[in-house]
């Protein structure tokens, strides 16, 4: 009996000049747990490099760097 091993995805090629879109990053899957919970910055960023966060009565600014580190500023 032939078994013949299953068959990846296609892997056709763009035609040459022809520019491919970066495929994005792959988010990090939720995990269920007692600890705190972890957010992913572009989910507070989106496609900005600063949001204002409000906590007890406060504005707090979080922006990220040219960096891509990330400061939390009053």
């Amino acid at each position: 009996m032939n078994v013949k091993p299953a068959v990846a995805a296609s892997t056709e090629l763009a035609a040459p000049g022809t520019a491919q879109p970066s495929p994005l990053p792959a988010r990090p899957t939720p995990v269920k747990s007692n600890g705190p919970q972890t957010l992913d910055s572009r989910e507070l960023l989106g496609d900005q490099a600063m949001v204002l966060i409000q906590h007890l009565g406060e504005i707090y600014r979080l922006q990220t760097t040219r960096q891509g580190k990330l400061i939390l500023t009053k």
